[in-house]
């Protein structure tokens, strides 16, 4: 590990995470160690944490470039590995002058997409010739995670080239199938735009940029993406329709038209999902799933990104659904409380009546919808011969 050896109550705070499988540990001046449990705050049975306290623990575990940015910008992240391949990334900060830090647990087991319930278009999509595709959501909703499933699956089937882009690296991987090379911001190369640039000249397959943060990564990551790679990003949005609006706000007027165009042709599928806690125990992640097909693209090219919803809606035959249909789905299977899907869901009210509407048994079901989640065979082809998927019935009130 970098940085000077951890002190024991450093690696007595580490394992208790570890055992307590929590996701995140809180280190600031005034409280115990916190922790994050399925969720929820936990204070530890531990003494109140002054600043010196905060500082040796720091210390024990940061690289001198980190503790020297945290001096000069008041903040750094970096990521450690504990034991047994157990990883952890951590942002140091400061607050109020004291020093502070966040812990958050990296899996160190690559998940499957049956384990994660990843949507099946995703498949399809990740082995593309090119194309953008954006993994979306809060911080914490498992974005990286997702990635790292699709890296892994990429990896294990097929024979490319991968190049990632992170800051900081979190997932290690292999070289399985794949040849995969990770560069860290600030370590193996200055910027994510820079990166982008480099990576070009790579010979590249697959291209993983961690974070589109401004102008200039978004638009070498859309050009990446048009010139014959996969581009995987992310970005802190809600929904499909938020993310191509985020995207295009970010250019300046006289260039948002071009970049429409650019982006229409370029994105091939947007997933946005949200992390919640499942019943009895553990997390579970909800998801909203676009795949660009002709008509979305051209709703994109034409600034008319309020109706990619409903063509969300009407795409089931594509692997298509929102996140709200996803949420009514995980609590009438019984696997969240009714509250932790309205507080995430995109339109709550509406959520609130159609699971009123199930329970008094006034609800017809869409019974084609874990196909498009779990189904192996599924066909991407448009087939003239298939019925047209069925709609919605309406909430009869």
């Amino acid at each position: 590990m970098a940085g000077t050896a951890q002190t024991p109550q450093m690696e007595k705070l580490l394992s208790t995470v570890i055992q307590l499988k929590a996701s995140d540990l809180h280190i600031t001046v005034g409280q115990p160690p916190v922790i994050r449990h399925q969720g929820r705050m936990r204070k530890l049975d531990a003494k109140v944490l002054d600043n010196d306290d905060t500082v040796a623990l720091m210390k024990s575990i940061t690289p001198d470039r980190c503790q020297q940015e945290l001096q000069e910008v008041g903040g750094a992240d970096f990521a450690i590995e504990y034991t047994d391949g157990v990883r952890f990334r951590c942002a140091i900060f400061k607050q109020r002058g004291n020093v502070g830090m966040v812990l958050r647990r990296i899996p160190n087991q690559f998940l499957t997409f049956e384990q994660i319930g990843m949507p099946e278009a995703i498949k399809r999509l990740i082995t593309r010739p090119r194309g953008l595709l954006l993994v979306t959501g809060p911080t914490g909703s498992g974005k990286t995670t997702s990635l790292a499933s699709m890296m892994n699956f990429i990896n294990e089937n097929y024979d490319k080239h991968m190049i990632t882009l992170e800051d900081p690296i979190e997932y290690y991987h292999k070289h399985k199938k794949s040849t995969i090379n990770q560069r860290e911001i600030g370590v193996d190369c200055p910027s994510f735009k820079e990166g982008i640039r480099r990576a070009l000249r790579m010979d590249p397959d697959i291209i993983l940029v961690g974070e589109m943060r401004d102008l200039e990564t978004i638009h070498a990551a859309i050009e990446a993406a048009e010139t014959g790679h996969i581009v995987f990003g992310t970005l802190h949005t809600n929904g499909a329709a938020s993310t191509i609006n985020r995207i295009i706000d970010v250019f300046p007027k006289e260039q948002q038209d071009q970049i429409r165009t650019q982006l229409s042709v370029a994105l091939i599928g947007v997933l946005s999902q949200a992390l919640m806690p499942r019943k009895p125990e553990g997390m579970i992640a909800a998801y909203e799933m676009m795949v660009t097909t002709p008509a979305i693209a051209n709703l994109i090219r034409e600034n008319k990104t309020y109706r990619i919803d409903s063509s969300i809606q009407t795409g089931r035959k594509h692997g298509m659904f929102l996140l709200d249909e996803h949420l009514f789905r995980l609590w009438k299977d019984q696997l969240v409380d009714k509250e932790e899907c309205l507080m995430r869901a995109a339109k709550p009210a509406e959520l609130a009546a159609k699971m009123a509407a199930y329970e008094h048994g006034q609800y017809e079901e869409d019974e084609d919808f874990d196909d498009d989640m779990e189904d192996e065979d599924f066909d991407d082809d448009d087939d003239d011969d298939r019925p047209p998927p069925r709609r919605r019935t309406n909430i009869r009130r």
